[in-house]
């Protein structure tokens, strides 16, 4: 019987370029909110991380995305993190979340996408 997990990685916040306004040059925060579904042949009954997928590669590619040249559009920059945790078989859907935090005063600016294997 296959087992499905839902694992998170919420509000990660990092420094990076993201932008297309003159005034976004510098990098900025940005917070990145990721729910991969994931499905394994059975539940995990070990208890070892080898038995399920170790989501230490997603903040790990997230913070190499951050020191990358950056990115324009924030659908671009999904796309991306979407693309990384599809890379694995394993996930088989995966939201991604991410929001501007410093551009409006009174607001967060964002975008959302889902992504299906």
């Amino acid at each position: 019987m296959t087992a499905t997990y839902t694992i998170l990685l919420d509000e990660m916040t990092v420094a990076m370029h993201l932008g297309i306004h003159p005034h976004e040059v510098e990098p900025q925060p940005v917070s990145l909110s990721v729910a991969m579904t994931v499905a394994y042949p059975a539940a995990p009954r070990a208890d070892q991380i080898e038995e399920v997928l170790d989501y230490d590669f997603l903040r790990e590619g997230i913070l190499a995305m951050a020191q990358g040249p950056g990115f324009a559009l924030q659908e671009s920059l999904c796309e991306a993190v979407a693309a990384l945790c599809l890379a694995d078989p394993r996930v088989q859907a995966v939201k991604v979340r991410s929001t501007k935090t410093g551009i409006y005063p009174d607001a967060r600016i964002g975008c959302e996408i889902e992504r299906e294997r």
